[in-house]
């Protein structure tokens, strides 16, 4: 089997077109098609049905798809360990770090990296769940530290737990919910919220909390992107509720913020690494990673 055939098919599989597949790695339609055929010859199965929308796999292509995908990605990470090992270089290390955890964190142990390889490079993709475990399963990033949560501990990840951490429902000082009385979780149903997406961890884990007290999902009037921890002064001024961590807490934006006294609306969750499993890491990312886990053990002790 040629390795370009394999790409081929990848290209195709994982954009559904011919001519986007060609473009996006640089060939022809007719030497891709060539390719593709080529390889259906070799496997004697077809891979593809061509649709009015494009090409869409078979039943034999989605299963041979599944199954290449890891051993392209396995071979990718061959070839760098082959090239790190010959090279004896530093190389690169690409780091996923969802918002609240880059300030606080990850900076101080990049900058601690820095000072001990002059010559790494380091590319950082800063966001929130969403966008960090795709492009880590897709082999985009070499880890992602986040919180550590179910849908993150399927087979396909390694999962290190580094410190303890907690999120809380939190408002304004003065705010009408904290007016002295005991606050029941039904109290929360006509305020509304500032939250991230739908697909944050957080979110869902709020949403779950509100289902299982037979509420509808809380109404959220300022959705963000990104963390909302730089959007703590729309809270001072407004009656609306949100989810932050102990660390904004005691960050200087959030330190004038109440916290909601309701035990079952605060996650006790774990801040961790997370890996494709059995994947192959270069000394720079490990020497990152090590540092990480110093910073978290000296987080812990402090506590």
């Amino acid at each position: 089997m040629r390795l370009e055939d394999l790409d081929y098919f990848l290209a195709v599989a994982r954009l559904g077109h011919v001519g986007r597949a060609a473009d996006s790695i640089g060939i022809s339609q007719p030497a891709l098609t060539k390719g593709i055929r080529r390889l259906e010859d070799e496997l004697k199965l077809q891979l593809f049905l061509r649709t009015p929308k494009g090409m869409e796999l078979t039943v034999p292509g989605r299963a041979f798809y599944q199954r290449s995908v890891q051993a392209r990605r396995e071979l990718d990470d061959a070839m760098q360990e082959a090239g790190d090992l010959h090279r004896g270089s530093i190389g690169q290390v690409r780091a996923g770090v969802t918002p609240l955890l880059a300030e606080p964190f990850f900076n101080p142990a990049c900058i601690e990296l820095l000072s001990q390889r002059p010559a790494a490079k380091v590319q950082v993709m800063v966001s929130l769940n969403d966008a960090l475990i795709p492009a880590l399963r897709q082999g985009d990033l070499d880890f992602a530290i986040s919180s550590l949560f179910e849908s993150a501990t399927a087979a396909e990840f390694d999962c290190e737990p580094l410190f303890a951490d907690r999120l809380y429902a939190a408002a304004r000082p003065g705010h009408p919910l904290l007016s002295g009385r005991k606050v029941r979780f039904a109290d929360l149903a006509p305020y509304k919220w500032m939250l991230p997406g739908p697909q944050a961890a957080s979110r869902r884990w709020l949403e779950t909390r509100f289902a299982q007290h037979g509420l509808p999902p809380p109404e959220v009037t300022i959705e963000s992107n990104a963390s909302v921890s730089n959007l703590l002064s729309i809270l001072h001024g407004t009656d609306l509720l949100t989810l932050v961590s102990e660390m904004t807490l005691s960050a200087h934006a959030g330190q004038d913020l109440a916290i909601v006294p309701l035990e079952d609306l605060t996650w006790h969750r774990q801040i961790g690494v997370l890996t494709r499993r059995n994947s192959y890491q270069s000394p720079l990312t490990e020497r990152l990673l090590e540092i990480l886990r110093q910073h978290a053990q000296r987080r812990t002790q402090a506590k």
